[in-house]
């Protein structure tokens, strides 16, 4: 990928920012830094602020610009932002699978209930992240497109489609009554 002001003839670029929500301690971070950078930390410690990545991507000749935040759960998620989000549930450390508090026929009815994909991911192992975030950029990617010819002008003036998405861990609800975990 060859970052550069112009875009290739024909090409489009895409903006997105992605938000990924979550309780403490799920593996959002981790998730993230193994996508961006290929790094893992087994000894991460939980991220008390937001943390902000980027990844730039070129999928099927298009260019797509990710800003990536982590932040913590938030409530009623749909009603703030609406339905036209791309919403997945990432059921991540599937490498802990005998520690596994949510069964995956619970995340996935859940998922479905709100609309939403669900995945299986572990920054750990990196297993499953690539696929994650190549089929999100390509839903958003599509999804941008509809939203486009729905409004009957084939391109924006800027040539740049935004969308926001949430990709939220599928252990939400679950309370611990111990300490936090001291890997990602």
């Amino acid at each position: 990928m060859a970052a550069g002001a112009g875009a290739a003839a024909g090409g489009r670029s895409f903006s997105f920012k992605v938000v990924l929500l979550g309780e403490g301690c799920v593996g959002k971070t981790s998730l993230v830094l193994r996508y961006c950078e290929n790094k893992f930390n087994d000894k991460h410690i939980t991220t008390l602020q937001a943390s902000f990545l980027t990844k730039k991507l070129n999928i099927g000749g298009k260019r797509v610009n990710l800003a990536i935040w982590v932040k913590n759960w938030v409530k009623e998620l749909r009603k703030m932002l609406g339905n036209e989000i791309c919403l997945c549930i990432v059921g991540n450390k599937i490498d802990l699978e005998k520690e596994r508090h949510v069964s995956v026929q619970e995340a996935e009815t859940y998922a479905e209930s709100v609309g939403a994909k669900h995945y299986h991911t572990s920054a750990k192992q990196n297993k499953g992240i690539e696929e994650l975030f190549l089929d999100l950029c390509k839903r958003m990617i599509e999804t941008a497109q509809v939203d486009e010819r729905a409004r009957g002008n084939g391109s924006s003036q800027s040539g740049i489609a935004r969308r926001g998405v949430q990709i939220i861990d599928d252990e939400p609800q679950v309370q611990s009554s111990g300490g936090c975990c001291s890997s990602g």
